[in-house]
């Protein structure tokens, strides 16, 4: 298999960043559901919110990678028989899942940043991630508009992302067991396009 992508198919360096980044925003979506219902008292909360913030970070770190790797390694052409809805309804998705996989986690960095306790973020317990600057030195009561609105906005994002990732899901499992066009074989590792 080729690290690059081809006529054919996503090469290994695009299928791991993919199934790699997939499966970090479903433990995080998933996490996220969690912390939403756990009360503060929860001894377990504060764990499960550093691990959702790390796991997130690093979803960034992917996404940037992934992005600059889709504009260096175009990706496969769709079907030659896919209809104009359905050509506009694939690049529409994939467009805005790559605006959310790095807009959902940037707006939780700017939301923590902006947190009025000025806490980094322990990654995986490893080390401190650094706060975005730009909160630095506000009052507690200045901080706190801030804060709001772009909690706001990291939920409205991740309410997003819960709604068009199985959408995703769906229309590649319709394109490999109803249309049998062998999309999705174009991004598993061992299935052959």
């Amino acid at each position: 298999m080729s690290l690059r992508n081809t006529a054919r198919r996503y090469g290994t360096v695009a299928m791991s960043l993919h199934w790699l980044i997939a499966a970090f925003v479903i433990v995080n979506i998933v996490l996220g559901l969690i912390m939403g219902d756990l009360p503060r008292s929860d001894p377990n909360k504060f764990t499960i919110i550093q691990i959702h913030k790390s796991i997130g970070l690093t979803v960034l770190v992917l996404s940037v990678i992934v992005v600059v790797w889709r504009l260096m390694n175009p990706p496969p052409p769709l079907p030659a028989g896919m209809s104009p809805l359905m050509r506009l309804a694939a690049h529409g998705t994939h467009y805005l899942l790559y605006f959310l996989i790095v807009a959902i986690p940037l707006s939780g960095w700017i939301m923590v940043s902006a947190s009025p306790l000025g806490n980094s973020t322990p990654w995986f317990f490893l080390f401190g991630w650094p706060n975005l600057p730009f909160f630095a030195g506000m009052t507690r009561e200045a901080v706190h508009p801030y804060r709001e609105l772009w909690e706001t906005t990291h939920v409205w994002l991740a309410w997003s992302a819960i709604v068009l990732v199985p959408l995703h899901i769906g229309a590649a499992l319709y394109h490999q067991f109803w249309l049998r066009d062998r999309l999705l074989a174009r991004m598993v590792p061992g299935l052959r396009s």
